[in-house]
């Protein structure tokens, strides 16, 4: 079946007021310098590549709400501001100077009020505002250091840093004429410089003098903004009572001179009067259209840029997986859908946002279409219609996306009844692929072959070494039928496996959802002992992503740690024998997996930048 027209339902109203919903009002936000824009959204694309997207619609919704009225309250138009949430495990908050303001996953889990929350973004967006990150009196500024991020040469010094092979041309991967001449370092290109750049910029603090003007100004705002005043001295009791009192962690890393902050503060709240709070409706309607005007002038925002001087259809040389393409996380985004959906967040009411919304959909629902009838995965396109008419629903229940939504829900849910039997002679034959059961459970959760159909995708990916994904299928089988012959054969099939185990999420998961006391504990023997002896980063980094609070959280840390210390040794030894390409390997593993340990930090230590 053909998709529809996009404005397909939508009424002649709504469809007309898309388009002017796109064009900027007087007196909006403007980017008032587009080159720094979009070299810092850039860097905001690579800071979620590497650490990941995190997705707490909720929580993204108050840090908008708090956010811009601080941004109101401190009157900035020079760039449209606009918030992330970021999947990292250090309690934290950054900004870059092109207006994207991220705070961490561990910084959620400190259950900040609105009023600690808004001394926080305060801080940041002071930063913004102040233009810190262009005013910085390093040994290149934020300005610089983004304007080569894509391009730029990091050089790792090995151990006696020697710094006279700035600027020799070193062929990072040992192909090149200059392969094995350097003894003292490599220069790192591409994306992994873009990596080790975007580590450095967003671990590091700023001056003194930036974050007591930023604290000061931040803390006005908030107030400004109807927020008490008191929130940014009691943000950082906040941090003192739940951090370590190390000064090196967290926080206090990147925001120092705690004693002194904490007494500045406290002084300043006597000073300041909260104000009866404003609206920032309008303010965040003109952001998302800025934004959305920005994206329509700027069509390839983000797209990476040729040299013109190669010939065409020129192969590019083989190059080890940027940081990226190895991380097992969340999904990564481009800039320029990175602009939407803030412009979304922005202003998630109305005509433009019902727009982005309804794109989104109709792009996953495209790609499914165009798969031959068996093979596409509609239950996972009407997951996603669900969860947009439920937020939808919640925020917006006047709007005529709804009816939209609902129609096409209708005509997916008509296609699946029309393939459903066609679906069911295939598994009745016993000839098919994993991806066939795969998609036939996602289309039919409910169907009575389900519970079959999930034991053999468990035993699909038992014997392709997913154990995540097997440990998952069987218990969906338990679960689906306990008693009978499925569920039988799942509970065998997970104590088979449970002993075998070395995926520590898996563990984890049987662990605790098993139903079968005996499971579970063979489950848990094994997982305390795989804790302090798995031997790959990736496996521990997926853990704590899913886990952060378990019992074994500090363990599988202490155990990344090591394992990053020892790729940091290979590092120096690999440099040392001219052997690149083995080094430039392990770099990546530790940003990518590990980018908050010890071994991180002594990459970042070590890098200088050219220019």
């Amino acid at each position: 079946m053909k998709l529809r027209a996009l404005h397909f339902l939508l009424s002649p109203a709504l469809a007309g007021s898309l388009i002017l919903a796109s064009s900027v009002p007087a007196g909006a936000q403007t980017v008032s310098n587009p080159d720094l824009f979009e070299k810092s959204l850039e860097a905001a694309h690579e800071a979620l590549a590497q650490f990941g997207e995190y997705s707490d619609p909720k929580e993204l919704e108050r840090i908008d709400r708090i956010g811009y009225r601080i941004v109101q309250a401190a009157g900035f138009d020079k760039f449209p501001v606009t918030f992330y949430l970021i999947d990292m495990p250090e309690p934290n908050a950054f900004a870059l100077p092109g207006g994207q303001v991220f705070v961490t996953r561990g910084m959620l889990g400190q259950d900040l009020n609105d009023d600690e929350m808004a001394g926080l973004l305060g801080h940041e967006i002071a930063h913004v505002v102040l233009q810190h990150g262009v005013r910085m009196q390093r040994r290149a500024t934020l300005l610089n250091v983004l304007s080569s991020a894509a391009l730029i040469g990091v050089l790792i010094a090995a151990g006696n840093g020697n710094s006279r092979q700035y600027g020799v041309p070193v062929d990072p991967y040992g192909v090149g004429p200059s392969s094995g001449t350097n003894t003292s370092g490599d220069i790192v290109q591409g994306t992994l410089a873009t990596s080790v750049v975007v580590s450095e910029l967003l671990l590091r603090s700023y001056s003194r003098e930036f974050e007591d003007e930023a604290d000061a100004e931040g803390q006005r705002w908030a107030a400004a903004a109807g927020f008490s005043p008191n929130g940014t001295e009691e943000l950082m009791a906040t941090m003192r009572a739940n951090l370590p009192q190390d000064k090196e962690y967290g926080y206090w890393q990147t925001h120092p001179f705690f004693d002194t902050r904490v007494t500045a503060a406290h002084a300043r709240a006597q000073l300041l009067r909260v104000q009866p709070p404003h609206s920032a409706d309008a303010l965040r309607t003109r952001t998302q259209a800025v934004l959305l005007s920005y994206l329509k002038d700027h069509p390839d925002v983000g797209a990476p840029q040729h040299d013109k001087s190669e010939p065409p259809g020129r192969e590019e040389p083989r190059r080890p997986p940027d940081a990226a393409s190895i991380r097992q996380g969340p999904r990564s985004i481009g800039p320029a859908e990175m602009l939407r959906q803030a412009a979304l967040h922005a202003w998630p009411k109305g005509p433009a946002a019902d727009q982005i919304r309804l794109e989104d959909l109709h792009r996953s629902r495209e790609a499914e279409e165009r798969k031959p009838p068996l093979s596409r995965d509609l239950g996972s396109v009407l997951e996603a219609y669900g969860k947009t008419q439920k937020e939808v629903s919640t925020i917006s229940p006047e709007s005529p996306l709804l009816a939209t939504l609902s129609s096409e829900e209708q005509d997916m849910r008509q296609e699946l009844a029309s393939i459903y039997p066609k679906a069911l002679d295939v598994l009745q034959q016993g000839v098919y692929q994993t991806d066939f059961l795969a998609t036939f459970l996602s289309n039919f959760p409910d169907a009575p072959q389900s519970a079959r159909v999930a034991l053999e995708l468990g035993n699909a990916y038992a014997r392709l070494g997913q154990q995540d994904d097997a440990v998952k299928m069987y218990l969906e089988a338990l679960s689906k039928a306990p008693d009978d012959q499925p569920g039988t054969q799942a509970r065998q099939g997970l104590k088979t496996l449970a002993p075998m185990l070395n995926q520590l999420s898996a563990l984890q998961s049987l662990a605790s959802d098993a139903d079968d006391a005996q499971l579970r504990q063979l489950a848990a023997d094994r997982l305390k002992e795989q804790a302090s002896t798995f031997e790959a980063l990736e496996n521990g980094a997926d853990y704590l992503q899913r886990y952060p609070n378990s019992g074994y959280a500090t363990t599988v840390e202490t155990r990344m740690n090591s394992l990053a210390e020892k790729l940091y040794n290979e590092i120096i030894l690999y440099q040392t024998v001219g052997d690149h390409g083995k080094a430039i390997e392990r770099i990546q593993q530790i940003l990518s997996y590990a980018p908050l340990s010890p071994a991180a930090g002594k990459l970042r230590d070590r890098v200088q930048l050219e220019g």
